[in-house]
């Protein structure tokens, strides 16, 4: 395929013209220049989105000694890492990072904890705090791991009207990934999760291990769940994980899978998280033209990431501008 055919692709694509999935597998194994690749991609996101970017940021609400052994985080308890280890936080801290974002353009504010799933007692606090947010200009999210109908009711009761639940990996691969629970129970949490009327983030992190073939199964089944957003995360490898060593990323590659997600998910918010600095480097303003519409700004789980500043100047010096408050 050549810079037009991609073009054309995307034409198709905005008029609801679907491609096959050979074509969606010459996008990520297309070794002629990208910039095909991102005119196609950068043609979509602006149809659905034009130039505003939505930004969100997250609250580390409890951290350390989780239960799973997803091979890639440095909170699971079967490995020896730096990560911070503490219980979940007073209301004050959890709501912390919601009043701030308020009065900046940040757009959503997420509790992130650790561990399969949090108690119900620990899930109604995490609730309660999220409901003091009401009446202020920012969405509210959370992602507490594997939930009941009875504990995601409680969020939604709180106002939190997104539900954020990775897949992480595709389901062919997810046992390489994880196997101290099931690809199905993550899914069934989703499902839940819509079948309440909440709406679902839901996305993947690249760059442990897959194969392409995996990249664009994930992006399928994102697809056949009908989630609202999908966060694209790239590995940060962190000593102590089994996955320390593992440093199978370039900038370019995790330009092809922004923009394959773009051809498969249209008019879906694409939300570049963590690793975006690591592993895209000088590149990473191009996440947009691949796509991209929104980005998490501020600190990751247990990592620093970009300041709100930076990502706003950066956003401003590319002719993009912040999406409007809720």
């Amino acid at each position: 395929m050549n810079r037009k055919d991609f073009l054309l692709l995307a034409e198709d694509i905005v008029n609801n013209r679907l491609p096959d999935d050979e074509t969606y597998k010459e996008i990520l194994r297309h070794d002629n220049g990208i910039t095909g690749i991102l005119n196609g991609a950068d043609l979509i996101r602006e149809h659905y989105f034009g130039r505003s970017i939505h930004l969100c940021t997250i609250c580390n609400g409890k951290s350390g000694r989780c239960s799973e052994d997803c091979r890639f985080c440095s909170q699971s308890a079967f490995y020896k890492t730096d990560a911070p280890v503490y219980p979940i936080q007073g209301k004050d801290e959890l709501i912390k990072g919601g009043l701030h974002a308020s009065g900046t353009p940040v757009n959503r504010y997420s509790i992130v904890t650790t561990g399969r799933g949090l108690p119900s007692g620990e899930v109604a606090a995490v609730a309660e705090a999220m409901s003091e947010l009401d009446g202020l200009k920012i969405g509210r999210c959370a992602s507490l791991g594997i939930l009941n109908r009875e504990d995601l009711l409680t969020l939604k009761k709180a106002g939190v009207n997104r539900y954020h639940h990775n897949l992480e990996s595709s389901k062919g691969y997810f046992p390489k990934v994880c196997t101290t629970h099931t690809y199905k129970e993550r899914v069934d949490t989703i499902l839940t999760a819509k079948d309440l009327g909440m709406e679902v983030c839901a996305g993947g992190i690249f760059g442990i291990g897959e194969k392409d073939e995996h990249i664009l199964e994930l992006a399928l089944d994102l697809r056949e769940l009908d989630v609202d957003s999908i966060p694209i995360n790239f590995l940060i490898s962190i000593k102590g994980t089994p996955l320390e060593s593992i440093h199978n990323l370039t900038p370019m590659k995790c330009l092809k899978i922004i923009a394959l997600f773009r051809y498969v998910h249209p008019n879906k918010e694409i939300i570049i998280c963590g690793g975006r600095e690591q592993n895209l480097g000088d590149l990473q303003p191009m996440i947009f033209y691949a796509g991209a519409s929104a980005i998490m700004t501020g600190n990751y789980l247990t990592r620093e990431g970009r300041t709100l500043d930076r990502d706003l100047e950066m956003i401003r010096t590319l002719g993009f501008n912040t999406r409007e408050k809720p």
